[in-house]
């Protein structure tokens, strides 16, 4: 496994058979070669988040624990579930996460840090000064990332730190302490956990625009004040009415070429339900797409999907009359876009081709 996403693993402790087991050790539901095993090929992960609930779900955790190679727990590492009270931990639901991982021999990316949403009651109302404040964000970011140190891929240490025109989210660390908290978690992390790799996450970066531009500034001045940042995370949260962001692969390669590792961190592609052919022709496209603009930038090193079903998608709850955005339907089968992400990856491992 000769790539960056390989020598994290190993640095991590982390390295399994992901590259190197055979595709009829642990064939998937669908097919000989699983998604996993065909983006390992090219050295890469393909990986789906998970929630604790679907714990229970054991059809669920078959397919995703055979055909995945990297997984992200949607919620159990958010603040509001490690810290429920000041200065109280609880690790339970990303421990069984992260042992599931680790069973099926996936990588595993920790999400997330610093988020100013899914805060804890005691953190969202509390009045704190800046001091108070960058005290328990330090202690935050030291305990959690030492429970998991040397046990994850990468952190999304701070995570939607932009609004859409560039300037900095309105949140209770950047009023209270101001854009250096960044830094600031981002070396906290790098003390807690060594090996992991670090990054800042976002959605609507996947065009080169305002938000991009934004990181992209702001990724630059880190580098060059010597804080540690090793990749720039783009959610990857697209629907069809909105079109596909043509410049993804370029937006890709202009922060690789910073020195960054770069990733598609919680994809899906949503619709206005109900689905049809053609729209379902049209997301599969898409992921297919998005999937090849990964494997044409060196340093991209894997795509999560946001889950890999409809049956457990966040989407219908939030956006009104949308949904199937995955590549699995309800009933756990594939839909066009499965078969799409398979394609892509298929040619990608092809000789000669990668």
């Amino acid at each position: 496994m000769p790539h960056r996403f390989a020598a994290a693993l190993a640095a991590a402790g982390l390295v399994t058979a992901i590259a190197a087991t055979p595709a009829s050790a642990h064939p998937g539901p669908h097919h000989d070669t699983t998604l996993g095993e065909l983006a390992a090929a090219s050295h890469r992960y393909l990986g789906s988040a998970t929630d604790n609930p679907e714990f229970s779900d054991a059809a669920y955790l078959k397919i995703l624990g055979s055909e995945f190679n990297s997984t992200t727990a949607g919620n159990a590492l958010k603040w509001y579930a490690t810290e429920p009270q000041q200065g109280v931990f609880d690790f339970t639901q990303g421990d069984q996460v992260l042992d599931f991982a680790r069973k099926h021999h996936m990588s595993f990316r920790a999400h997330t840090l610093v988020w100013h949403n899914q805060l804890p009651d005691w953190l969202n109302n509390g009045t704190f000064t800046a001091d108070q404040l960058r005290a328990i964000l330090k202690n935050h970011i030291l305990t959690e990332a030492r429970h998991y140190r040397g046990k994850v891929y990468s952190w999304d240490v701070v995570n939607e730190a932009f609004n859409e025109d560039g300037t900095y989210r309105d949140t209770i660390f950047y009023r209270t302490l101001g854009p250096g908290y960044i830094a600031d978690a981002l070396r906290w992390a790098r003390e807690a956990d060594p090996h992991a790799k670090l990054y800042l996450n976002d959605y609507n970066l996947e065009a080169i625009g305002p938000k991009s531009d934004a990181y992209y500034t702001l990724v630059k001045q880190l580098k060059a004040q010597g804080v540690p940042i090793d990749g720039v995370g783009f959610q990857g949260h697209l629907a069809l009415q909105y079109g596909y962001p043509d410049t993804l692969q370029q937006n890709l390669q202009r922060f690789a070429d910073l020195g960054l590792d770069v990733a598609i961190t919680e994809l899906d592609i949503r619709m206005y339900v109900p689905a049809d052919e053609a729209k379902l022709a049209t997301q599969a496209d898409w992921y297919a797409r998005v999937t090849k603009a990964c494997l044409a930038v060196r340093r991209c090193v894997g795509i999560t999907i946001w889950d890999y079903t409809d049956k457990y998608s966040w989407i219908p709850a939030v956006f009104q009359g949308e949904g199937a955005a995955l590549p699995y339907d309800e009933n756990l089968q594939p839909k066009p876009a499965y078969d799409a992400i398979r394609d892509a990856l298929r040619d990608a491992g092809r000789p000669g081709r990668h």
